[in-house]
């Protein structure tokens, strides 16, 4: 039986996978998993992205909370990094975003936060798994005054643009920034927090319908962005993704500059300032071999994890760094906020465009991005940890890595949130590594579909 909970959280498609039965569970076993140890009557704010499936997923999970005792706070369409202040700022016991990020709109997902804004060890999401797969055994159901209540908050992601403001006070005026909302949980905070900066702004993809998020748009559609900000002569395109924990940033001749360049012109600036701690910088093993190439030059360290960004958030606590991320854009900032935020990592990348008065191209020019091809093999969900198990698989993946060897590298993994298995390529040649991890997961579909 596969794990519940993926990198981030719980996803399926909304009413079949994601079903309202598990959404209602979901409240019930979280609430009680992470709030047993209050003696008060404990809080759990709630969020969601634009999905049209969010406000039913919603509903479910908040019966549910509140059938174990439990309140909740039910804020509407806000990013998933408000959740997670929010969730401090308030000092409630929990918070859920209710989200499925960059996933095409019939997905949905449900995430949890502690009360300190941090994303759930597995431990924890295992018990509340276990919880339900023994269908809520033990757990005790209030009636009469001891049934949550809901109260709605509607007006509180003001708070979070306030918060956005105090972090990074940076000048904007005379910046002039194409931002692309993904017509998503963006739409509102990060227009006006920009235009609040002082900004020069032109916003698109910002009229959400409940079921156009991401769709050919956002940090993972950048074409439209790319030909805008040439169009508009912007200084920098934003591109954020459906529930706003990611950015990608295009320069003022379109060009992409993605999540390792982000890091990489913050990261020196930060350690040039003193700011960057313990000069390292948290990354995955996808991010590009050019990025660790600018490590060695620039004197940072570069520390790796496994793929998610709760591995490098965890791996920042223990060892008390302040800069993460990953390749797509998700960024952690840990002396601002306690999880991926895509509006914080925005505004410290214009900050140094401001304090620098470089121009984005010239800044991304700090590392050299080496040819690199990723593309997915779409396999079913309950098969994606075994691809290894078929030979012919396994013996196509040793045939390239001995090829790469020394001049590259091949790496193959499950997606932590979708039916895919990752192929990824880096060599010295594009056309010939988008042909070859072409070839392997065309082969990985077809053998395991």
């Amino acid at each position: 039986m596969s794990r519940m909970f993926g990198t981030d959280g719980v996803r399926g498609v909304a009413g079949t996978e994601l079903t309202i039965e598990l959404a209602t569970k979901l409240g019930m076993a979280g609430a009680y998993v992470l709030t047993r140890e209050q003696e008060h009557q404990p809080t759990i704010i709630v969020g969601c992205d634009t999905r049209i499936s969010g406000g039913m997923l919603a509903s479910a999970l908040m019966a549910g909370i509140c059938s174990v005792g439990a309140n909740a706070i039910y804020v509407g369409v806000v990013p998933t990094p408000a959740i997670a202040y929010l969730t401090r700022k308030h000092k409630v016991d929990a918070g859920v975003v209710i989200s499925a990020s960059h996933n095409p709109m019939e997905f949905n997902g449900i995430k949890f936060f502690n009360g300190e804004g941090y994303k759930l060890k597995d431990e924890l999401e295992d018990e509340i798994e276990t919880l339900i797969r023994n269908n809520m055994k033990d757990v005790p159901i209030p009636t009469g005054s001891g049934v949550g209540k809901i109260e709605y908050r509607f007006d509180i992601q003001d708070e979070y643009i306030s918060f956005m403001k105090k972090r990074v006070p940076v000048d904007l005026s005379g910046l002039k920034i194409v931002v692309d909302c993904a017509e998503g949980a963006s739409y509102y905070t990060s227009v006006k927090t920009l235009k609040e900066l002082g900004a020069d702004l032109v916003s698109i993809h910002t009229d959400p319908d409940g079921t156009n998020i991401n769709s050919n748009c956002g940090s993972t559609h950048m074409s439209e962005l790319q030909a805008r900000v040439v169009y508009e002569k912007a200084d920098i395109g934003i591109a954020f993704d459906g529930d706003a924990d990611r950015m990608l940033a295009v320069d003022e001749g379109g060009q992409l500059v993605d999540g390792d360049q982000i890091m990489a012109i913050i990261g020196n600036h930060m350690k040039r300032q003193g700011k960057l701690k313990k000069d390292t910088i948290v990354v995955t093993v996808m991010t590009n071999l050019g990025f660790s190439l600018m490590g060695e030059r620039e004197n940072i360290h570069i520390e790796k994890t496994k793929v998610g960004d709760r591995y490098v958030l965890e791996n920042m606590l223990e060892h008390g760094y302040n800069l993460g991320g990953e390749q797509s854009g998700h960024i952690i900032f840990l002396d601002d906020n306690t999880t991926g935020d895509g509006l914080l990592s925005a505004l410290h990348l214009l900050k140094v465009m401001v304090d620098t008065k470089e121009k984005l191209s010239d800044l991304a020019s700090v590392m050299e991005v080496l040819p690199q091809a990723l593309v997915n093999a779409k396999v079913p969900n309950h098969k994606k940890e075994h691809y290894m198990d078929y030979a012919e698989i396994a013996e196509a993946i040793q045939i390239l890595e001995e090829k790469f060897n020394g001049e590259g590298r091949v790496l193959i993994r499950p997606s932590g949130t979708e039916p895919l298995v990752r192929v990824m390529i880096e060599g010295k040649n594009q056309q010939e590594i988008e042909k070859d991890a072409k070839a392997l997961a065309e082969l990985i579909t077809k053998i395991m579909l």
